[in-house]
């Protein structure tokens, strides 16, 4: 699946789970991301829940 296809419900569970303590090799793997992509998303929604995701 493409990055932009991700609802941003699934970027925020994304986020979520390396803020729990799963490492982020496993986390991307899991998702089939990269870790660039998991550092981009990071950076973009670090701490904003779904609906304030937009834009």
């Amino acid at each position: 699946m493409k990055a932009w296809k991700f609802p941003d419900a699934q970027k925020a569970f994304i986020l979520k789970q390396g803020e729990d303590g799963i490492s982020r090799a496993e986390i991307c793997r899991r998702a089939g991301i990269s870790q660039a992509t998991y550092f981009n998303w990071k950076k973009k929604y670090d701490g904003l829940l779904p609906p304030e995701m937009n834009g």
